[in-house]
């Protein structure tokens, strides 16, 4: 395997149960309607990226860290939870996460009226635990992912709450898709959308509907050098997982991949490509002196996609990059963006 790519095959498909169409994107649009906003989208004008993509390169960014509880997170979580019985969604609900899909479950969980406890791996950003608890979400702490997922099915099986997916599932992907229908709906003619792959959930909705209403765009996923498991997968032709995650990526640090997530990235994504730390560092730095925001490094995974590994691919391209969460203390930013270096 390359550092930049992958060959993709698109053999493997969805799973016939877990296939859907742009009818039921559109469908789901509307159910979410009242629960997640729109978020906007901005070109990014800015001489340094002229500099480094071409003068003629365009690049849209979608502001999807203006989400509800920062992230694209709730998008998911709550069509999911809408597609429960209603004596499900009155049990409450638990998940297992890095902080951003924990703090969606939890804000899911007051719209909804019902409780929330939830799994959280220990390093979590204090933020992020603030703000799930904000919530009123009570957390469980897990030394790392594989145990969180073991103690997540022990509260299911013991107390009965509904167990919330962070990225696998037809509805975890059907809520994501409603992000892509709407980018593709907000920005004509884009030649690639780039998105960050952790477990799958977000790319797997992405890519399907932007492939579906743009057979012609190209789209890229990316994900950190340390947490390769849709690379690994992508290779052997089914889900993989890796012994550890290494990246300060971490709610892009999903442990393995499954069933329905991978057949859809499998189906839908042209090719995928890895960035190092110090990449989404760079671009983290970047989107603050040239765009104003404040990104965790998973929010600025995709640039740093474009900017390194895709460079050459994409230049003087219009590129649209899902710009995925942003929820980071001031400290850790700081203290990142102290280590940035300019892209060259």
């Amino acid at each position: 395997m390359g550092r930049s790519q992958v060959a993709v095959s698109h053999q493997r498909k969805a799973p016939m149960d877990q296939k859907f169409n742009l009818s039921d994107v559109r469908n789901t649009r509307n159910l979410l309607s009242d629960y997640v906003i729109q978020t906007p989208v901005h070109q990014l004008h800015s001489p340094a990226i002229s500099r480094l993509l071409g003068s003629q390169s365009q690049v849209y960014l979608k502001l999807e860290l203006f989400q509800h509880t920062g992230t694209f997170k709730v998008r998911g979580a709550i069509n999911s939870a809408l597609n429960l019985p209603s004596a499900k969604v009155q049990n409450g609900f638990t998940a297992v996460s890095a902080g951003n899909h924990a703090i969606a479950t939890a804000f899911t969980a007051k719209i909804l009226e019902t409780t929330s406890k939830v799994v959280m791996i220990k390093t979590a950003n204090h933020l992020r635990v603030a703000k799930c608890r904000e919530y009123g979400g009570e957390i469980v702490f897990a030394d790392d992912a594989h145990s969180a997922f073991d103690l997540v099915e022990e509260i299911q099986r013991k107390e009965g709450y509904s167990f919330l997916h962070p990225f696998e599932g037809r509805n975890v992907s059907l809520g994501t898709a409603t992000l892509g229908l709407e980018f593709s709906e907000q920005v004509d003619n884009l030649d690639a959308v780039v998105v960050a792959i952790g477990g799958g959930g977000l790319a797997s909705g992405v890519s399907m509907a932007i492939k579906e209403l743009k057979a012609k765009c190209q789209v890229y996923g990316v994900e950190p050098e340390g947490a390769d498991t849709m690379h690994r997968s992508f290779q052997t032709g089914k889900p993989e997982s890796v012994d550890q995650v290494n990246t300060i990526a971490d709610s892009l640090g999903a442990p393995y991949a499954l069933d329905n997530s991978f057949a859809l990235c499998r189906e839908y994504i042209d090719d995928l490509v890895l960035v190092s730390d110090q990449e989404m560092v760079n671009a983290m730095a970047l989107l603050l002196s040239e765009a104003k925001l404040v990104v965790e490094p998973a929010g600025a995974a995709s640039l740093a996609a474009v900017l390194a590994p895709l460079r050459s691919k994409l230049f003087n391209k219009r590129i649209g990059l899902i710009v995925c969460g942003s929820n980071i203390d001031l400290s850790s930013f700081k203290t990142l963006i102290d280590s940035a270096v300019a892209f060259q």
